[in-house]
């Protein structure tokens, strides 16, 4: 769990945070706990993964990178880091996020690699950019070690994506207020599937997750941060 910083980073972290609120809660203030997710310093992820009992150790929360579809199995082959996809949909983005982000492969790559991997889906605007909300989804270096040392890797399948109803209702009261910063609100729905060596299957459960999404219209979609609830 993060904590509050007592360096001048920290509330430079603060002031930041609290720009992009401004930013975007005109569309998004319907959103339970927004507004503490945008203008706190410490945050857990939305959808922290609860792995099967027999794991030999799993992440404490969801990871990055397989194709949503992938097989799982020990000798199944092993993923890519996730590459954003380019579309200007934001719920077609949303899903290809959330795969990413329920998905490991501790057999292909370091935990710094994919920390790296999914940062490069996060917006180029700093301002908006929330990259804290991002690195939490991924396993400590001390985690990933112990879970590399057993094989383990996770996929994920993406079941559906949509625009929150408190979302919805917020654009449509005033759809205007979007074009400042065109961010999305993106609810996402799924299931994740642990494996690791000596194990063909571990486990699949159900997943969700609420992400802040950026379309604007003259460039590809990229990722915001992660919500901290799900919103539905």
């Amino acid at each position: 769990m993060a904590q509050h910083s007592t360096h001048p980073g920290g509330a430079s972290r603060v002031r930041r945070r609290a720009l992009v609120g401004t930013a975007v809660l005109a569309v998004l203030v319907a959103l339970a706990g927004l507004t503490a997710y945008l203008t706190r310093d410490g945050r857990s992820p939305s959808d922290a993964p609860a792995p099967p009992p027999s794991s030999p150790s799993s992440p404490s929360s969801p990871t990055a990178s397989s194709s949503p579809t992938a097989p799982v199995g020990p000798h199944a082959r092993s993923h890519a880091l996730p590459v954003p996809p380019k579309t200007q949909d934001p719920i077609k983005y949303g899903k290809a996020a959330a795969a990413a982000l329920w998905s490991y492969d501790t057999r292909a790559y370091s935990q710094p690699e994919l920390r790296k991997a999914l940062r490069g889906w996060l917006t180029k605007e700093s301002k908006y950019a929330d990259p804290t909300s991002v690195d939490k989804v991924v396993p400590s270096p001390v985690l990933w070690k112990k879970m590399a040392a057993n094989g383990q890797f996770a996929t994920a399948k993406v079941n559906e994506g949509h625009f929150p109803h408190a979302f919805t209702q917020a654009l449509q009261a005033d759809p205007g207020a979007i074009t400042e910063a065109y961010v999305y609100a993106v609810t996402v729905s799924g299931k994740q599937s642990i494996a690791w060596k000596g194990s063909p299957a571990g486990g699949a459960e159900s997943r969700s997750t609420t992400l802040a999404v950026q379309c604007r219209p003259d460039h590809p979609c990229a990722l915001v941060g992660v919500m901290p609830s799900v919103a539905p």
